[in-house]
């Protein structure tokens, strides 16, 4: 009696090779769709760490503006000090048409580089203003610094104000939209564009509007606000 062969058979071989296949396309098909989550995630928390840095730098500077020492600039200037400038009238103004934000305001953490302007200051009875850095010893400095934020194409760039100062350099790329409004004195307080040195006094607020895309065009725009106080206007 012969001994009958035992095997798989041609049938059961293409249904493991298709169970087998099935079970391939799973995976990848999960491969991919976490690959892309993962793309995706990246992309939005670049795009969301870029518009971090650049608001909370603008913040911290728009707080800032205006801030000139502890006392008012003496009227008699004695050389090499200079007269306050119109630009330090207005420490904050907007050009809606161009996207070009000005800036005066205080250098607190005195790593800006050269400042534009320095006032010394006993902060009882005498303050000056000078050009540049000034060292002092037994008086008290405040350095100030001017600072244009304008957009370029889609690129947000910065330019310090101040002699031997680096061309405008970029600070955040790919911006779609840069928007500034500013809450005005009023009652109640109502929002502007359009600022100019005739009502730049009036500014209480300001609305920062940034939107990002992603170079990559993994996930869709992103828009981002904050809203910042002016020091000693409220």
């Amino acid at each position: 009696m012969k001994q009958r062969s035992k095997g798989f058979g041609l049938i059961e071989i293409m249904v493991a090779l298709v169970l087998g296949l099935i079970v391939t396309l799973g995976i990848i098909q999960i491969f991919t769709a976490s690959r892309g989550t993962y793309l995706t995630q990246n992309s939005s928390a670049r795009m969301q760490e870029d518009a971090r840095f650049i608001l909370s730098k603008l913040i911290q500077e728009i707080r800032m503006t205006g801030m000139y020492g502890c006392l008012k600039l003496d009227s008699t200037v004695v050389a090499p000090a200079i007269a306050q400038p119109a630009a330090m009238n207005n420490p904050i103004l907007w050009d809606n048409t161009n996207k070009v934000l000005t800036l005066v305001t205080a250098d607190i953490g005195l790593n800006g580089g050269v400042p534009t302007w320095t006032i010394v200051s006993d902060c009882q009875t005498t303050a000056q203003l000078y050009s540049g850095a000034k060292t002092v010893t037994d008086l008290t400095s405040f350095p100030l610094r001017q600072i244009i934020y304008s957009l370029v194409g889609t690129d947000l760039r910065m330019q310090l104000v101040t002699a031997g100062a680096p061309a405008a350099a970029s600070v955040v790329n790919n911006v779609k939209a840069f928007a500034v409004s500013f809450g005005v004195v009023g009652s109640p307080m109502s929002y502007t564009s359009n600022i100019t040195t005739a009502n730049a006094a009036d500014i209480r607020s300001v609305r920062l509007t940034l939107t990002l895309s992603d170079p990559d065009n993994k996930v869709r725009d992103q828009t981002y606000n904050a809203v910042a106080t002016l020091r000693n206007r409220f």
